[in-house]
């Protein structure tokens, strides 16, 4: 049985470590740096308060064979935009963190935290949910409802 938890401040670190290890699965490397503070810093303000009332959802599964490392993620955020037809609260979810530790992958925690995320998202109301896949995750991601969706143009800051 796996044990799918929300998030705590406590988690910060992990979660950051865990987000590197995602980078290097879909870039090739993690390059350390600020952003790292950054990110833990954020998680630990937005995991701080009421996780009912937040716009950040994460869930853990703890590394059973390692106390205090995190054996998996899912987290993501929900956005408010104007509501439109096929999106009358206007409440959009975008995942951005979905890893599981090399040591402990192949055993359903990235699955496990990837429903409870998703449920998550549907509880709120969120009508979209967007991600962007590895080819290892594609599968995963599929077979929880995920499909090719139009790309809007983006631009990156010089």
């Amino acid at each position: 049985m796996i044990t799918v938890r929300q998030a705590k401040a406590g988690d910060a670190a992990e979660l950051v470590r865990l987000r590197a290890l995602m980078f290097e699965a879909m870039q090739g490397e993690a390059r350390p740096g600020p952003w790292q503070a950054t990110a833990e810093r954020m998680l630990r303000e937005r995991l701080a308060g009421d996780p009912a009332a937040g716009t950040m959802g994460a869930f853990v599964v703890d590394h059973p064979e390692l106390p205090g490392r995190l054996a998996a993620c899912a987290v993501g955020t929900l956005e408010e935009r104007l509501p439109a037809p096929g999106h009358p609260l206007g409440l959009f979810g975008f995942v951005f963190n979905i890893c599981t530790d090399p040591g402990a992958r192949r055993r359903g925690y990235a699955r496990a935290c990837t429903e409870a995320l998703v449920a998550w998202f549907d509880e709120r109301g969120a009508t979209r949910v967007d991600l962007h896949a590895t080819p290892g995750g594609e599968g995963l991601y599929r077979s929880l409802g995920f499909a090719e969706h139009s790309l809007p143009l983006s631009r990156k800051r010089p």
